[in-house]
């Protein structure tokens, strides 16, 4: 093996296909965990924080429960106690406290009966269990962290690998960020801001409910935004349908991406050699999973993947995506050929390449990676 190839982190790919029972998704979830080294993450008796997105109400292409437990069963087999985690949001919706995000999560699936491991919301109840962890990087001397999930002493990570209209996408770099802070930890990574165009503004005041900062006010049937007051979370941009709200592209998305980096970095600090993480190439889908609804795959559904490195993993995804021509009917109206940037054709300002060169220089990952196929 040369030296090239020892440098580059591990990612293990499994298609879709399938032609019996061994062949399923499950199996291949177990059988990607196994290849992947996973079991070298777990120690008998660990409480393992088994990190996934439950899915806004509304939205069905989160994760599948059926692949949790899958994962579940494997950290139960080499002797860990699993539990299911997220952290509340920072913007209002169906997970804002644990209350409604326990709720959410049963909704969508993820009982006890499903997984088989119970759901704990890693921040509390209104966000307050909080830990500070000191990374000493750019931006950040120390970050805070869910009290849970700093707490956990192993972790496995399953996002469903799909588009994001500040991040450009989302994967398990952003699973672990903006997915393992607490509010606070939240607002540190959202530096950036939002304007509305008052000619496509029609004063529906959708943006102005759902501000949780109330930092949106409404005057002659136009929205204003207070950016003394806006923190950043974007929902306002979320439920504009007549896309009047917009980044305020004078901030800097490339801090953004830092920050969310440097966050990314943090939520695992102390778990080092004790994370595993699974991507889902299904449903690519232009949003974020926190949306309340599903926009149309960008491309056809590809595999899932499992590293140690998510830095890599996420490399792997977003290259495996771009190489797909696009499905029909998407939002995309350009970026459709095979090896064009599908999220930058959804989210052009974004700076979603800052992903692989942050998460090289703060050593959270590497972005060369050697693809291997399951067999």
């Amino acid at each position: 093996m040369s030296d090239d190839i020892r440098k580059k982190s591990k990612v293990v790919f499994a298609d879709l296909r399938a032609r019996g029972p061994k062949e399923n998704r499950t199996a291949k979830m177990k059988k990607l965990f196994n290849a992947a080294g996973f079991a070298k993450a777990i120690r008998p008796g660990d409480l393992t924080a088994v990190k996934l997105h439950f899915g806004e109400r509304g939205c069905d292409t989160h994760v599948s429960p059926t692949l949790v437990r899958a994962v579940v069963d494997k950290v139960v087999e080499h002797g860990g106690r699993p539990f299911l985690t997220d952290t509340n949001t920072l913007y209002s919706g169906s997970r804002h406290n644990a209350v409604d995000h326990v709720l959410t999560a049963l909704e969508h699936g993820f009982g006890f009966a499903a997984t088989a491991a119970p759901i704990i919301i890693a921040d509390g109840l209104s966000s307050t269990n909080v830990a500070e962890v000191a990374i000493h990087r750019k931006h950040f001397q120390t970050v805070k962290i869910a009290g849970d999930i700093a707490a956990a002493q192993s972790m496995m990570v399953i996002s469903h690998f799909k588009g994001h209209e500040m991040a450009g996408f989302g994967g398990a770099v952003k699973n672990l960020a903006m997915g393992c802070a607490p509010r606070l930890g939240k607002q540190d990574q959202h530096c950036v801001r939002f304007r509305v165009d008052e000619k496509k503004c029609v004063g529906c005041g959708s943006c102005f409910k759902v501000c949780p900062q109330k930092a949106i006010t409404m005057a002659e049937k136009t929205a204003h935004i207070d950016t003394e007051r806006c923190i950043g979370c974007g929902e306002c941009m979320t439920v504009c349908r007549d896309k009047a709200v917009g980044l305020d592209f004078r901030t800097d998305l490339t801090e953004f991406m830092e920050r969310l980096v440097e966050y990314a970095y943090g939520a695992i600090k102390n778990k080092r050699n004790r994370v595993g993480f699974f991507n889902i190439l299904a449903n690519v889908t232009p949003d974020c999973d926190c949306v309340p609804w599903s926009d149309a795959p960008l491309v056809p559904d590809i595999g899932i993947l499992a590293s140690t490195d998510p830095v890599a993993l996420d490399a792997a995804c977003y290259d495996l995506v771009n190489a797909q021509a696009a499905c029909p009917g998407t939002k995309l109206t350009s970026c459709t050929l095979p090896g064009e940037d599908k999220f930058a054709g959804c989210w052009p300002e974004t700076k979603g390449e800052v992903t692989f060169t942050h998460g090289e220089a703060v050593g959270l990952g590497r972005r060369d990676y050697e693809l291997v196929r399951l067999k």
